[in-house]
């Protein structure tokens, strides 16, 4: 497996930025940063990233999310292929006022199915042998099955990703995002009835462990860009829709901040 580079408790902010001024961005931070491992060498310097999201029928963790609650959290599966070797990660991403948490366990791609039905987690399950990734797998069922989460939404998109030696600064730029409603047990890369979100826009994130690096920013000052919410998972609901995912309609239909029936 390559390097694990995840930042287990971080900062990040996010900017919608157009694709002219990604490029310039680009230069600017290659002054910084080295590319991580998996943009080394290839087109456009991006590589593909796949994640499955769960949530509960009434899509709790949608709505917290557009609520604005400040400790909040998500579920998914991040994975980058299906070769039946490649690890599937279990994640859970917790928000706690402005700092990001997150926990992970690699899974091998035989046992996803059984885990998201339900079954407990166990060593055997698991890539790497590590008690920290059972805990991880552990905590992320017990959340699953607190709230009755299921599969609703699998996300695309190409990123682009700069790291800095010490993991404690990464900044990311993601581009061609799709969402696509996703119900069944299995993971694939392949996509359905794909719908894009963030049309014409790449998502910046830059990621800090401790303080606020002092060139992130002469980087938001050179460019003028401007901090804003890019929840990819949010958006992709509302561009599929809340009837494709079998979500309790009459609820969300009252509550929808965008005053439309899906």
């Amino acid at each position: 497996m390559a390097r694990d580079r995840m930042q287990k408790q971080r900062f990040e902010l996010k900017y919608l930025i157009n694709e002219e001024t990604a490029l310039l961005v680009r230069d600017f931070v290659r002054s910084y940063l080295d590319f991580d491992e998996y943009s080394v060498g290839k087109a456009d310097f991006s590589y593909p990233v796949h994640s499955l999201y769960l949530d509960s029928d009434d899509l709790k963790l949608y709505w917290e999310t557009i609520n604005g609650n400040k400790n909040r959290y998500k579920l998914r599966l991040r994975y980058y292929s299906t070769n039946p070797d490649a690890p599937v990660f279990f994640e859970i991403k917790r928000r706690l006022n402005n700092c990001i948490l997150k926990q992970r366990g690699g899974v091998r791609q035989e046992c996803v199915e059984l885990l998201l039905k339900g079954h407990l987690p166990q060593q055997e399950h698991l890539v790497s042998k590590g008690p920290n990734h059972l805990v991880a797998l552990q905590n992320f069922c017990h959340l699953a099955q607190q709230i009755h989460a299921k599969p609703k939404v699998h996300i695309y998109y190409m990123r682009e990703a700069y790291v800095s030696d010490d993991d404690q600064s990464r900044i990311t730029l993601d581009r061609k995002v799709y969402g696509d409603a996703s119900l069944d047990y299995s993971i694939s890369t392949d996509l359905k009835d794909p719908r894009m979100c963030f049309t014409g826009s790449v998502i910046l994130e830059l990621k800090f462990t401790n303080r606020f690096p002092d060139w992130f920013r002469e980087l938001v000052r050179v460019f003028g860009v401007m901090q804003c919410g890019a929840a990819k998972y949010c958006d992709s609901v509302q561009a599929i829709g809340f009837r494709k995912l079998d979500a309790v309609l009459p609820v969300l239909e009252e509550r929808s901040p965008l005053g439309r029936s899906w």
